[in-house]
Parts: C-alpha cells; structure tokens; sequence
C-alpha cells in the first residue's frame, strides 16, 4: 500500500471541527489503498478538549511524535483567560484588557504566521530520518496553525517529496486576522510566506469554493475542493424533542449574534400562545455576553437553555432530537467561503436547517441544493418568519420533516475517495 504522511497540530483529544476532519480521512484512507502516517506534537496545549475523539483513532495508525514550546504556556502565566482565548482564535474587540492588547499585539507580529512557528525546524530535523524510514514520497500539512506548512515546504526542499496543502481555513483573509493588531512589516510577510506556500506545494486542498477563487489569483497551482462532511458511524436515530426546539451546537461570539432572528422569535412568542408554550432554545458551546443580553433583550430567557460546551457524542445527540437546527455565520464579505464543520452532520440528521449568514455565502447554495433548509441575510425577518411559522405549523402537526436529496457526496468515505484519488 501507498504511504502518506499527514503532519497535523490537531489531534484527540483535541475537539473541534479541526479534529475530525484528518480523523476520519485517517480512518477511511485505507478503504482506498493508501496507509496514513501521522506526525503530531507530543506535548501540545489544546483550548478544547473532547476525549470521545481518542477513541476513534484507528489502532493501527503509526503516530509518530515530537515535543514543542508553547509559549501560549507561559503566556497562561500571565493571563490563563486571555492565553486560552487567543490560541482558540477567540478575539473580542471591545472592552480588551491591556495585557490582552499587548499578548495581540506580540502574538501577532512577534510569531508570524502563528505560535507554533518554533515547532518548524525541530520537525524537518525528526521528520527527515522517519521519511527514509517508513519509505514516503508524499506529505500532507494541514492548517491552520499554517506553520505546519512551512514544515511542508521545507521537507520538499529537503528531500524531494510531492508536498499537497490542506487549507481548513484561508490565512490572510481570515476574520481574526485584521485583529492580531499586525504592523504593515508583519503584514508583508505574512502575505509573502501565504505566496510561498501556495506556489511551492504540489497541489492545494481547500474546503470551499469562495476559497479555491481567492487562492486561484495567487497561486496556479492545482487547487481541489474538499470539504468537511458526515460520517455515518456518528449518526443514529434518537426521538425528538417533545418542544419546538431550535438548536444551535458551536459557539456564538459578538460578531456571530443573529439580531434578526432574536427579534423574530421575539415577535412570535409575544403574539402567538402556541409558539410560546413550546419554543426552546438550546445553545451548546461558548456564548458571549452581548448574545446573551440581545436574547434577554428579546423576551427570550426563559425559553433558552445553555447547556455549554459539549462533547461530539454529545453534539450528534443534540442534533438528532432537535426539531430546526441553526446555522450562523458572521455577516461579512470575509466568511462567505466559511463552511462549518456541523453544516454536513446538520443534513445527515435529517432536521431542517434555519442558517443566517453572509450574502452569496457557500453554505447558502449547500443548502439550497440539498433541500436541507432555508438561509437568509441578517436582514430577511419577513421571510424568515414565515418559514419559522410554517415549521412550526408542520411540528404542530407532526409533520417537521425535510427530505433533502445528493447528501451522499458528503460522507466522510466518499470524501476520502477524492482525497485518494489527489494523493
């Protein structure tokens, strides 16, 4: 079988979208002929854990290991909040503290492209003797943190390998990129080593196509589209919920806060008795101050539940019961390519999708192909509470159903295949 070398920062138990992704191509890359070697650091340090991942890692995959500094450690001595919430590209603009203006201002034009950038060298010199060993003609680095494409590049120079990069996200057109507070040094060189990448490996993976058209007027290289999706395994069939619940799984920070929806289920509480006795919020994950304010602000606290962080197992469960599930993206030309990792567990749950994001945003056209919901723009209430009247009607009825169509494309197995067939 063909060998590959997948170098990746993120790995159970780390939890997040990042994870799964590289999990499951490691998990169905040996249906299709090719053997998985990954290299991922020894002693990382994780904003989030979720150790139902560990347990899917294929026992046979070779991991090979090597330590890295991690100066958000020692950035944690001096604010273990702000260091968290920094290295999770967590980035609040009002109200910062000055010693988390200053950990921006020195994570941004102090470590470029990001804070793993001292994992580089060590790693060319580790990974030099194990691609003799293991007898490996082709890597794959996946970013972000986009340094590990640096890695990339230099194990290409070194010792000749077809190098293929893995954009999980873009890197210079991110949205948290504009707040790291980078001088117009940093901002050059940030866009020359974007350049050197792009134009140094052998071919690009990205997720989307909003993505694919920003790379395409920089690189000529081959760009495929990948994107997340669904593993089947993951799914099962749980009873629904007996409320008309409308569940959100993910974090809704500042920028993520869908005003026009609070408004709308607002209105309907206070002039429907129906939708009132019934309505249920439930939100999973990291919810900022200014989301829970606009939700009281709206008449909407009693009928919300904040059930926090939760596990994958734990997520897929939510899902499952939940009658609508929402999809939101910030409103910004910047997030049009944002696909999240929970649009395809979304439509494998066979729940209709409520999504609110930017204009021509590509998670709009998934849907609307599937048939797996509605999107709207943050400023659509009319027909926005149209459709929430019509489910709810439907739910009343016991009728909430959404019969989408060409989900296939998105399981986990297919999108190896096409993985395969790049490798």
């Amino acid at each position: 079988m063909k060998k590959v070398l997948i170098i990746t920062y993120y790995w159970p138990p780390a939890g997040g979208p990042g994870v799964q992704r590289w999990l499951k191509f490691v998990k169905y890359l040996p249906h299709f002929g090719i053997t998985p070697i990954v290299y991922i650091p020894e002693n990382p340090n994780y904003p989030i854990l979720d150790e139902s991942f560990v347990k899917e890692v294929p026992k046979d995959v070779v991991i090979y290991k090597h330590p890295i500094r991690e100066p958000y450690k020692l950035a944690g001595l001096i604010s273990k909040k702000d260091a968290k919430r920094i290295s999770s590209g967590i980035i609040t603009t009002r109200n910062q503290s000055i010693i988390e203006k200053a950990m921006l201002w020195v994570r941004g034009n102090f470590f470029i492209p990001d804070a793993r950038k001292n994992w580089v060298g060590p790693s060319v010199k580790f990974l030099d003797a194990i691609i003799d060993k293991e007898q490996i003609d082709t890597v794959i680095t996946t970013g972000p943190p986009h340094s590990i494409h640096l890695i990339g590049n230099r194990l290409k120079e070194l010792k000749g390998i077809r190098w293929l990069a893995d954009f999980r996200d873009p890197w210079t057109s991110i949205g948290y990129h504009k707040k790291l507070k980078l001088t117009h040094k940093s901002q050059r060189k940030h866009k020359r080593l974007e350049h050197l990448v792009l134009n140094n490996a052998d071919g690009v993976i990205v997720t989307s196509n909003t993505t694919k058209e920003e790379f395409e007027t920089i690189t000529n290289k081959p760009i495929s589209v990948i994107t997340n999706g669904y593993d089947s395994d993951d799914q099962w069939q749980l009873p629904l919920s007996k409320e008309f619940t409308i569940s959100h799984v993910g974090s809704l920070l500042s920028g993520r806060n869908p005003l026009v929806l609070w408004k709308v289920l607002g209105e309907l509480v206070n002039e429907n008795e129906g939708f009132k006795t019934n309505l249920k919020l439930r939100l999973a994950g990291v919810i900022s101050e200014d989301v829970l304010q606009t939700i009281k602000d709206s008449g909407l606290e009693n009928h919300t539940e904040i059930l926090g962080y939760v596990s994958h197992e734990e997520a897929i469960a939510v899902q499952q019961k939940s009658q609508v599930l929402l999809l939101v993206e910030i409103d910004s030309e910047e997030t049009r390519g944002i696909l999240p990792g929970k649009l395809y567990e979304y439509m494998a749950a066979a729940r209709p999708i409520l999504a609110i994001g930017p204009e021509k945003w590509d998670a709009a056209q998934i849907i609307a192909d599937t048939r797996s919901g509605f999107s709207f723009g943050y400023w659509d209430n009319k027909e926005l509470k149209n459709v929430l009247l019509n489910w709810f009607s439907a739910y009343k009825d016991d009728g909430l159903k959404m019969k989408a169509k060409g989900l296939g494309k998105y399981s986990r197995r297919e999108l190896t295949k096409e993985l395969a067939k790049l490798i």
